[in-house]
């Protein structure tokens, strides 16, 4: 037991002198920046011997790093949704006048009566409806036929019968309006 203790001993020494000795003869490395991935190390010791130098180049080679597992993706815990509030219920459009269909009376155009009906939707002038125009002749018919379409147009823009006369039609222009101000005065809110 003791043979074999002293060559333990002897061994253990033999290999502090080898490791104290190759730390005597290597100079410190310096270690150039790569990619983490990669890490070269370089032989920076001087040759031992005198020879020439050779052709070959000192070889590096890259220092494989310890494979790591994917990372394992992390779930995200997911929010349930709140409930979307009901919406109150839309107000009902308040215009100038109640919705519905008014008649307006019917006034004198020297050559016949016109009489008109007023559409209210919405609370707005949406159409006027013609129940009787100056028609008797040619004449009062395309008078008629030319300016109750324009006083139309223009009462629904205007959202009132105070409207402009058509030329031409002066007496057909003032009847629609007195026709149309009782319908709306019926319509009014």
């Amino acid at each position: 037991m003791r043979k074999y203790a002293l060559s333990a001993t002897v061994g253990l020494i033999f290999i502090f002198y080898l490791v104290f000795a190759k730390k005597q003869a290597i100079t410190p490395l310096t270690v150039p920046s790569l990619p983490s991935n990669q890490i070269q190390i370089a032989d920076n010791n001087p040759p031992l011997t005198q020879d020439p130098p050779s052709s070959t180049q000192p070889t590096t080679q890259p220092v494989a790093q310890p494979s790591s597992p994917p990372p394992t993706p992390t779930k995200t815990p997911t929010k349930t949704p709140a409930p979307a509030p009901t919406p109150a219920p839309a107000p009902k459009p308040t215009g100038q006048y109640k919705d519905g269909q008014y008649t307006g009376s019917s006034a004198d155009a020297y050559f016949g009566n016109v009489q008109v009906a007023a559409i209210i939707s919405g609370g707005k002038l949406t159409d006027i409806q013609f129940l009787d125009y100056p028609q008797d002749r040619e004449t009062s018919l395309r008078i008629s036929q030319e300016a109750l379409p324009i006083l139309k147009q223009e009462a629904i823009s205007v959202q009132s019968a105070n409207v402009d006369a058509v030329s031409g039609a002066t007496q057909t222009s003032q009847a629609f309006q007195q026709s149309l101000a009782s319908a709306l005065t019926q319509a009014k809110n």
